[in-house]
């Protein structure tokens, strides 16, 4: 076989297929690679007239395929069937050479892998792909870490293949070292859920405290959709509501489970925000709505636990409140994205990553899933102080949550009193309460933990550690 192509793809499902097509379409020439080589056949067959493909049916052809240095993407489930490929294809390649993981992996095992391959003299690139399958096809916000020599050689290709923001610029840009890229793109998705949650929240209020229909509010969304909350969930939260399912002439979203399913990215987000000690509130109580959604056994209460009167709203109240949601939603959203960007600064100092918080935000303006016009305000916020501690430190932003926040608390009283579960907006307001607050009930926390097991506190009035004998006449010791 002849070495003739500048990137291939071993992975051929949905995402796999797509990415493929796009490096194509980008006039790049593709070797294509499948444990199943009818998949490889099938693309070949389908699309082939969409640029130049190589099939190859063996690991061995595929390589021979590549051009050097050797740029080789996995497109495979990860966990296992990650290192199964690696094992697969490390011992095939030489130094100089990449490989290129698409998947959503743990960015724990993608710090290992790339440990294990630079001593090997091949790249690792762990690689975050945000934007499904129409992205993939057609430009998705791509989120790539790995060495800077590797981003040299690979990064152009991504850019061509990238989403493009309004600006003209490529989404796409070298995160960091080692496990930054898939870092990122974890707490890409956490965002995502918190993003979903709110919105579905905001859903569920006009619905059950206004009155609204599943068409109206599709309506009411497509306008949000024309001002500050314009943003790709929006736009699909709208085309789902105003959806008719066939079979039974109902509103679609009447015949579908309510059981939110996940496939782990949410929970990593939490698990390692509490490694780091970031507080994601927000992020955390999306993934804990799925859990709830999901326990059929412990919904049985709904059978039997009482709730308030309900209370209907005339057309003049139910059009206000919709006003008061969306102030609700908007604010809740921007202590979403504060709390994402927190936990990738933090991150990215617990690992020497040095990631640019700018440079993120702006390849999150176009292609994935979270993209919304309010990235374009963020970017510029991270680019004109770098060191800014938190979006809510900037003076917009501020700004703009302390004029929705009458609206943001009034929402809440309303879904309390209506028996309304709302846990994102409630734990995003609370979130911005802490912050608010000039003392924080943790001085008694730490006042408790040194009574019960000596764990010391600091004073307010002067340096030192300190521990009181509780035992006896409660005299103050420095530690």
């Amino acid at each position: 076989m002849t070495t003739t192509a500048q990137i291939g793809v071993t992975g051929l499902a949905v995402m796999g297929r797509n990415l493929a097509r796009n490096f194509a379409r980008n006039g790049y020439t593709v070797a294509l690679h499948n444990r199943t080589a009818a998949r490889t056949r099938d693309l070949v067959d389908r699309f082939g007239e969409e640029g130049d493909f190589v099939p190859a049916e063996s690991a061995e052809e595929f390589v021979a395929a590549l051009e050097r240095p050797r740029r080789l993407v996995v497109m495979v489930k990860a966990g296992d069937p990650t290192d199964a490929v690696i094992e697969e294809f490390a011992p095939l390649l030489e130094p100089g050479d990449m490989i290129i993981d698409g998947g959503n992996a743990h960015f724990a095992d993608t710090r290992r892998r790339e440990q294990q391959l630079r001593e090997r003299g091949i790249h690792f690139v762990g690689t975050g792909i945000s934007g499904g399958e129409e992205g993939a096809l057609h430009g998705p916000s791509i989120m790539p870490g790995g060495s800077e020599e590797s981003y040299r050689s690979l990064g152009p290709m991504l850019e061509k293949i990238a989403a493009k923001a309004g600006d003209g610029s490529p989404c796409v840009t070298h995160v960091g070292p080692d496990g930054a890229g898939h870092f990122v793109k974890m707490v890409h998705n956490g965002i995502e859920y918190a993003d979903m949650q709110l919105i579905g929240e905001a859903y569920q209020l006009l619905r059950q405290v206004a009155g609204y229909s599943p068409a109206e509010i599709a309506d009411i969304f497509r306008t949000w959709n024309t001002g500050r909350l314009d943003s790709y969930l929006i736009e699909i939260t709208a085309e789902v509501l105003s959806h008719v399912d066939g079979a039974t002439g109902k509103p679609f979203v009447d015949v579908v489970l309510d059981r939110a399913e996940q496939k782990g990215t949410g929970r990593w987000t939490v698990q390692i925000a509490l490694d780091l000690g970031v507080p994601v509130s927000g992020i955390a109580e999306a993934v804990f709505a799925r859990s709830v959604s999901g326990h059929a056994a412990l919904r049985e209460a709904s059978r039997h636990l009482a709730g308030p009167a309900a209370r209907t709203l005339g057309k003049a109240e139910a059009a206000a409140f919709a006003d008061r949601v969306e102030q609700a939603l908007y604010a809740s959203k921007i202590v979403s994205y504060t709390q994402g960007f927190h936990q990738i600064a933090a991150g990215s100092e617990a690992y020497d990553w040095d990631i640019d918080l700018g440079a993120v935000a702006a390849i999150w303006r176009a292609g994935c899933i979270i993209r919304a016009a309010f990235l374009d305000r963020i970017t510029g916020a991270y680019r004109d102080r770098p060191e800014l501690p938190s979006l809510l430190s900037d003076k917009t932003f501020a700004e703009e949550i302390a004029a929705a926040q009458d609206d943001w608390r009034a929402v809440l009283v309303a879904a309390t009193t209506q028996g309304v579960p709302a846990p994102g907006f409630a734990a995003a307001l609370a979130y911005y309460d802490s912050l608010r607050a000039e003392r924080l009930p943790a001085a008694l926390t730490q006042g408790q933990r040194d009574y019960f097991g000596a764990h010391t506190y600091r004073r307010t009035d002067r340096d030192g550690v300190f521990h009181t004998l509780w035992g006896g006449d409660k005299t103050e010791v420095e530690s």
